[in-house]
């Protein structure tokens, strides 16, 4: 097995170079794949730019005579996620490291979040110190700050290039990580701080009959990793509580997980419990963020950091043709669950999201979308333990659905 290092051999090729000798030097087989385009390899590669590239779909020479270095860049991270992926699908990958500026973090880690949680990934980068969100995604991606540009051989690039080849020769050498047989099946769980008791008594109900809970926090980063992970097919159920982040995203908050949340379960297949936790709400930062239209709306200011703004009817309506949609559209078991009593810590009699009409209407989507997929109302609060109850009680059934399928 070997480790990959992915880097730019026009411009990074001595420090690339100097990694891989330290790779060796710790015992660590490595492969030096060249992603650069434009300019010459200052040293060999034991993987070429052509074959980056080819795995892309794209020829070289052409892109060399475009001289367009935003679509070479596209072009060598698409390359480099396919070579990860297959190396990968062969049993051969030890890890993956890069190194660089902004094109070398877009393309060592592209072919980093192609990989699945538990293989060593390691991204040098003078990125590494801001935010690294959109480089990192939802995978275990470890970002070493260059601290100096990654641009020759000195003390201080000397020190952390030779740290980052030790850390990732210690994860190589370690072998491949598996799965414990006495591993449980995985459920992923989503929760707010306004749903905390509900998914704090489900989860120990879950618990009790065998599972291992993944508790996900619901704030757009959270719903995005579940999501990835249920593609993945580390997941054997879903009990989605808290589907805020729909909101986020229909109104324009700033916890948004995007369009496809809600939808990695069913198109698997995977039996999922739904609820509506937290869709009273749209999270904004400071109340100097939110946008000049929204003026006159009820808002709950939960810190200096974070402010809260209620969903209207006409919003809450929208939710629950979303949530019942996407239900209706899986291709495995599933129910939805709504507590008629509120549905977050602020959303209760006299809470101030407190909204009888927002409520009815989010049953009323969801029951013109929802078809033919069981629709529960409780006359509970959703942080009652009745309600975490049923919806534990709803998902082992239909995790006992999806084993026995005759019955």
């Amino acid at each position: 097995m070997f480790v990959a290092l992915f880097a730019t051999l026009d411009t990074k090729g001595r420090e690339a170079a100097f990694v891989c000798q330290e790779l060796v030097r710790f015992g660590v087989v490595v492969k030096l794949v060249d992603t650069s385009c434009l300019g010459e390899p200052a040293v060999p590669a034991d993987v070429p730019r052509e074959r980056v590239f080819a795995a892309a779909g794209q020829d070289l020479a052409t892109l060399r005579t475009r001289a367009d270095r935003g679509e070479a860049v596209t072009a060598a991270a698409r390359g480099a996620a396919a070579l990860a992926r297959e190396w990968h699908g062969a049993g051969t990958l030890a890890g993956v490291m890069g190194l660089g500026g902004s094109a070398g973090t877009t393309i060592g880690t592209s072919a980093m979040r192609a990989l699945p949680i538990g293989v060593p990934k390691l991204m040098i980068s003078t990125l590494a110190s801001g935010e690294v969100g959109a480089y990192v995604g939802t995978k275990d991606i470890l970002m070493m700050n260059s601290v100096v540009d990654v641009s020759g051989i000195n003390r201080i690039s000397r020190a952390v290039l030779s740290r980052a080849a030790q850390a990732m020769a210690g994860m190589a050498k370690a072998g491949p990580w598996t799965a414990s047989a006495e591993d449980r099946p995985l459920v992923a769980a989503t929760m707010f701080g306004v749903t905390t008791p509900c998914v704090e008594h489900a989860r120990s109900v879950l618990e009790r009959a065998g599972l291992e809970v993944l508790v996900f926090h619901a704030t757009g980063t959270g719903g995005r990793a579940m999501e990835a992970l249920i593609e993945e097919g580390a997941i054997a159920g879903v009990l989605d509580v808290t589907t805020t982040e729909l909101a986020d995203e229909l109104v324009g908050g700033f916890l948004s997980a995007g369009p496809q949340r809600l939808t990695a379960a069913g198109r698997r297949g995977v039996p999922q419990v739904i609820s509506v936790g937290a869709l009273d709400m749209v999270n904004f930062h400071g109340r100097a963020s939110v946008p000049a239209k929204f003026d006159g709306r009820r808002f709950h200011r939960h810190n200096d950091h974070v402010t809260l703004m209620r969903t209207t009817p006409a919003e809450n309506r929208a939710l629950g043709r979303e949530i019942g949609a996407k239900a209706a559209a899986s291709r495995g078991p599933v129910e939805i669950h709504v507590p008629l009593r509120g549905v977050s810590a602020l959303d209760t009699a006299g809470g101030s999201f407190d909204d009888p009409a927002a409520r009815s209407e989010l049953c009323l989507g969801i029951r013109e979308r929802a078809e033919r997929v069981p629709v529960h109302e409780h006359d509970l609060h959703i942080n009652d333990p009745a309600f975490a109850e049923r919806m534990a009680q709803g998902l082992l059934g239909l995790l006992r659905e999806k084993a026995n399928p005759a019955r």
